[in-house]
């Protein structure tokens, strides 16, 4: 059995990734998420709201079980926030940042800490995905926190690949760009306003010209991403070059 941990999968990519590997009756997916929208004899459901740190951390046990049997245990950090738009200094609540930051980095982080305490010694094959986005590599407008965020995401994900490398334990990690998707995200971008973010006519671009893939596509990219991980030598991967 090949067991796949994903947060959130209640929507959007999430969602996506886990029904492409539910087609197969040898994954076991576990969703990590507030909502459960998914019923499959395959499936799991395990609650977690990602902005409440503590209760996070008094329920990782319930995500990490022993699955013995695994022959491939897979992470995959999808859940994420965009935060507020608008400019730093310009009436952004500072809490704010916080929410952002606790959803895209400091989760994850637990979560990728905690995947390879609990498995260190487990034989199955290992493999991290945590999904970033192109803002972690190119500043926008409006955009601070979750820019920010991404970018550290980015270098979490090459900083323990390095780790993990120097301790020979084979397991592979990558920060995956999805490409601009068609989700609940890209609505909310799509309503911001100009003076708080200059390229939003670009975004309602996409949409108009439907120029947004599905998330049904990038999830089946993913899947097979993550089923041909050795011909991916970098870290750092964009879905759109596959």
């Amino acid at each position: 059995m090949n067991i796949y941990i994903i947060t959130g999968t209640s929507k959007g990519i999430g969602k996506a990734i886990a029904e492409e590997l539910l087609q197969d009756d040898s994954n076991f997916v576990i969703g990590v998420c507030r909502n459960s929208t998914i019923t499959h004899k395959n499936y799991r459901h395990q609650p977690l709201d990602f902005s409440d740190i503590p209760a996070v951390e008094h329920n990782l046990q319930k995500v990490f079980l022993p699955y013995k049997d695994a022959q491939k245990l897979v992470l995959v950090n999808n859940a994420g926030v965009l935060g507020d738009i608008g400019y730093v200094g310009e009436g952004m609540p500072n809490e704010r940042f916080e929410f952002v930051f606790d959803v895209n980095v400091i989760v994850p982080a637990m979560l990728m800490n905690s995947f390879l305490q609990v498995y260190q010694q487990h034989p199955a094959q290992k493999l991290i995905v945590n999904i970033s986005s192109g803002a972690g590599k190119y500043p926008i407008d409006g955009w601070a926190s979750y820019c920010a965020s991404k970018a550290a995401l980015d270098m979490l994900s090459l900083t323990i690949q390095k780790e993990q490398d120097m301790r020979g334990s084979g397991v592979k990690v990558y920060a995956l760009s999805p490409g601009v998707v068609d989700t609940a995200m890209q609505e909310n971008i799509r309503e911001a306003d100009a003076d708080r973010f200059s390229t939003v006519e670009k975004f309602r671009d996409y949409k108009a010209n439907n120029e947004l893939a599905s998330p049904e596509e990038v999830g089946q990219k993913i899947v097979h991403f993550m089923q041909n991980t050795d011909t991916f030598s970098e870290v750092i991967v964009d879905v759109r070059n596959m």
